[in-house]
């Protein structure tokens, strides 16, 4: 693992009401983080437009694009006039009838080091991602950067151990999640309070158990759902960065857009693993039953 810092920035933002006002909104962030020192910028999960999943809309294909394509020639021009890798999270169109919601990096020289298509794919009220989005086919590999190898997963992939997991054994040196994720308006406050508590605890719980540092970059904003009578979405922000025992090392508000800057000790991760040892300790000869969907 690499032992150097890693200064790290989380873009948390609202949707700007369009695709260009969106793709200037992330470039301005990542200009202000490269002037404070970051190395590697994380936006939030389909940054280029609203959270469109609200609804099953078969004209709301034509929001994806290809990849290589114009945000990743943008976003790679970005990184390379400012020297810094970047994540994005875009609506990819691989063929006709076939999409992917997708993370791409790229690298601090602007080249597209690689993507990983989110392979949890949820359907739920307000969140209809399976009418858009084919289950990933890239599997749980890292991506080689000049910052390092990132484990990059996304959103729902959030809820999954065995993803973090996977990633931690391909040696990737942190977690990134592009999010969102938000409230239902119409849920009572003490319920509102445990979604945000679990989807919190959980990802710092794959800190721990891995002994990597997590970054989850999340969207804020109320955005109606375009269905009559639909209830919307109220993206509940609170982008964090844990370190490798799950320590919080900063975590933004709920409603205001901001950008975390945070400096991880990557050292750290090999100091928590000579004295916690999972990975010595799993007992891989007994695990087979965990390629059963449930044992019944």
């Amino acid at each position: 693992m690499t032992a150097s810092p890693l200064t790290i920035a989380l873009v948390q933002q609202a949707d700007q009401g369009g695709l260009e006002a969106n793709l200037n909104a992330c470039a301005t962030a990542c200009r202000a983080a490269a002037d404070e020192g970051a190395q590697l910028v994380l936006l939030q999960e389909l940054h280029n437009g609203p959270y469109f999943c609200q609804q099953e809309d078969p004209a709301l294909f034509d929001l994806a694009e290809p990849i290589p394509g114009p945000s990743t020639d943008a976003l790679g021009a970005l990184a390379a006039e400012l020297g810094v890798v970047i994540v994005g999270s875009l609506f990819e169109r691989r063929a006709p009838g076939l999409y992917h919601n997708t993370a791409v990096v790229l690298d601090s020289d602007g080249r597209l080091a690689g993507r990983y298509r989110k392979m949890h794919i949820p359907d739920d009220p307000g969140y209809y991602e399976k009418f858009y989005f084919t289950p990933g086919d890239l599997g749980f590999t890292p991506i080689d950067t000049s910052v390092g190898r990132l484990g990059v997963l996304v959103c729902w992939d959030q809820w999954y151990p065995e993803a973090a997991r996977l990633m931690a054994l391909a040696g990737a040196e942190l977690l990134l999640y592009p999010t969102a994720i938000g409230w239902d308006p119409r849920d009572e406050p003490a319920e509102q309070t445990r979604q945000l508590d679990a989807w919190m605890t959980v990802q710092r719980g794959h800190a721990v158990a891995n002994g990597l540092p997590v970054a989850a970059c999340n969207r804020i904003g109320f955005e109606p759902d375009p269905a009559a009578g639909g209830a919307g979405a109220r993206f509940w922000g609170n982008s964090f960065v844990c370190g490798p025992q799950g320590e919080l090392l900063a975590r933004a508000g709920a409603d205001r857009a901001e950008t975390l800057i945070v400096t991880i000790d990557r050292a750290r991760s090999e100091t928590v693993r000579r004295i916690w040892p999972f990975l010595r300790d799993r007992r891989i000869d007994a695990y087979d039953a965990l390629e059963r969907r449930y044992r019944d």
